[in-house]
């Protein structure tokens, strides 16, 4: 049966997430330096906050998911999300991609800043 309109999911997003980084700054080596983040505090979202990679791969590894995305203009707890964050392992080196992307170095599917 053919169904008009038919919506495809994204299996990799999760339906709940900690965390959303909507801009990044890299280093100039490729690894990211800093990224500006929304952080859920329960029902709502805190003001986005800046964190470093460190710190951002501390709470990856503690178990909290994050996307990219941003959030939609006058609805204050809705984003636009993008897709789901990861950590790899190359080389012995830990790399954060998002989504189906590939590299050497840090690449999240986030605009800089």
């Amino acid at each position: 049966m053919l169904k008009l309109f038919a919506r495809e999911k994204d299996t990799q997003v999760p339906k709940k997430f900690d965390g959303v980084v909507e801009a990044v700054r890299y280093a100039p080596d490729g690894s990211l330096q800093v990224a500006r983040i929304y952080e859920r505090r329960g029902p709502t979202w805190s003001d986005w906050l800046l964190i470093s990679r460190d710190e951002l791969i501390r709470r990856i590894k503690a178990g909290q998911k994050f996307v990219s995305g941003a959030r939609e203009e006058y609805l204050a707890s809705t984003f636009a999300v993008k897709s789901a964050l990861r950590l790899v392992s190359v080389a012995g080196k830990e790399i954060l991609l998002s989504g189906s992307l590939q590299g050497e170095h840090d690449r999240l599917d986030a605009p800089l800043f």
